[in-house]
C-alpha cells in the first residue's frame, strides 16, 4: 500500500510539475519567443480539453452511480484537469492550423477520448496511447493542410546566449522530473542513443548526409518530445529493459519512416510503438484471462 501511494505522489507531483512547466513555455513562447500561433489557440485547446474531460468524467460516474472525482473543492479540481490541460497545451503549441481553431479543438478533443475508449482490460485499466500524441496524429491524417508548427518558433526572437539558455533549461528541467517523478531515464537514454545509430545507418545504407539526419536532435522541438513526450509514464513501460526497447523501437521506426519518405515521422512512430504495445498487452491480458478459466481434463474428471 505504501509503494502504491508513493506511486500516486509520484504520478501527481509529476504532472504538477509538467503542467506548470508547459505552461510557462506557452506564455513565453506568445509574449516573447515567437510562436506562430494566434494567441487564442492555446486557450481554446485547453478549454476543449477541460470540457471533454469533465463531460466523460460525468457520464463515467453516472453509469458507474459514484460521485466525480472532480467534486470536493478547487485543488481535487486542479489536480484531475491536469492531464487536460497537459494535452490541451500541447496540441494547441505543436499544431499549425492558421487561423482555423477548429483542427486544434478536434485534435484536443481526440487525445481526452483516447484515454477513455482505448485502455488495457480490467477495471483499473490504464489507457496506451500517449493523448496528446494521438490526437496530433489523427488531426494530421485527417486534416492533410494541417502542419506542425515550425521548429524555429522557440527560439526565433532570441539572439546569442538566449539560444542555449532555453534548451539547456528544458533539457536540466526534464532530467530531473524524469528522473525524479517518471523514473524514465533509461528509455531517454535508449531513444537517444537509438536515434544516432540509425542517423549514422541511413547514412551509411541510404547515403543521406548525416548532419541532416542528426539535424533534428538539435531543435527544441525535439527536445520537448524526448523529454515530455515520448517518456509519458502512463502510456510507457516501467520496467528498464522494456523501457529500453520501448525507446530504441520508436527510434528505429522513425528511421524507417524516414527512408520511406513519411513526414512528421516522430508522431508516427511513436502512436505506432504504442499501438503495438497496448495490442501486444490485450493479446497477454486475453491469454491469461484464458489460462485462469481453462480447466485441465483431470480435474474435470475427478470432479464427476
Amino acid at each position: 500500500m505504501n509503494k502504491l501511494n508513493e506511486q500516486k505522489a509520484d504520478r501527481l507531483g509529476g504532472l504538477r510539475r509538467f503542467a506548470i512547466a508547459i505552461t510557462v513555455l506557452n506564455i513565453l513562447g506568445h509574449t516573447v519567443l515567437g510562436f506562430e500561433q494566434a494567441w487564442i489557440t492555446p486557450v481554446i485547446a485547453v478549454a476543449t480539453a477541460y470540457a471533454t474531460e469533465l463531460l466523460l468524467e460525468i457520464a463515467d460516474a453516472q453509469m458507474s452511480r459514484r460521485r466525480p472525482r472532480f467534486l470536493g473543492g478547487l485543488r481535487p479540481l486542479v489536480d484531475f484537469l491536469l492531464s487536460a490541460h497537459i494535452s490541451g497545451l500541447a496540441v494547441g503549441m505543436l499544431l499549425y492550423a492558421n487561423s482555423r481553431p477548429g483542427p486544434v479543438m478536434f485534435a484536443a478533443a481526440c487525445a481526452i477520448c483516447s484515454k477513455a475508449a482505448l485502455r488495457l482490460p480490467g477495471e483499473n485499466g490504464r489507457h496506451f496511447l500517449n493523448p496528446s500524441n494521438f490526437g496530433i496524429t489523427l488531426t494530421l491524417l485527417l486534416f492533410p493542410w494541417v502542419g506542425i508548427a515550425p521548429p524555429y518558433q522557440f527560439t526565433e526572437k532570441l539572439d546569442g546566449p538566449g539560444d542555449f539558455l532555453l534548451p539547456g533549461i528544458i533539457i536540466a528541467s526534464g532530467t530531473f522530473l524524469n528522473y525524479r517523478f517518471t523514473k524514465r531515464l533509461p528509455l531517454i537514454a535508449a531513444w537517444l542513443g537509438c536515434f544516432a545509430l540509425q542517423a549514422a545507418l541511413r547514412h551509411l545504407l541510404f547515403d543521406t548526409r548525416i548532419e541532416a539526419a542528426l539535424a533534428p536532435m538539435t531543435g527544441v522541438a525535439f527536445i520537448l518530445f524526448t523529454f515530455y513526450m515520448v517518456t509519458d509514464p502512463a502510456t510507457t513501460p516501467e520496467s528498464t529493459p522494456a523501457q529500453v526497447m520501448f525507446g530504441a523501437a520508436t527510434a528505429f521506426l522513425y528511421g524507417l519512416l524516414m527512408v520511406s519518405h513519411i513526414v512528421f515521422g516522430l508522431f508516427f512512430a511513436l502512436v505506432s510503438v504504442c499501438a503495438v504495445r497496448g495490442l501486444s498487452l490485450h493479446l497477454y491480458f486475453w491469454w491469461k484471462a484464458r489460462q485462469q478459466t481453462t480447466v485441465p481434463v483431470g480435474a474435470a474428471a475427478a470432479t464427476n
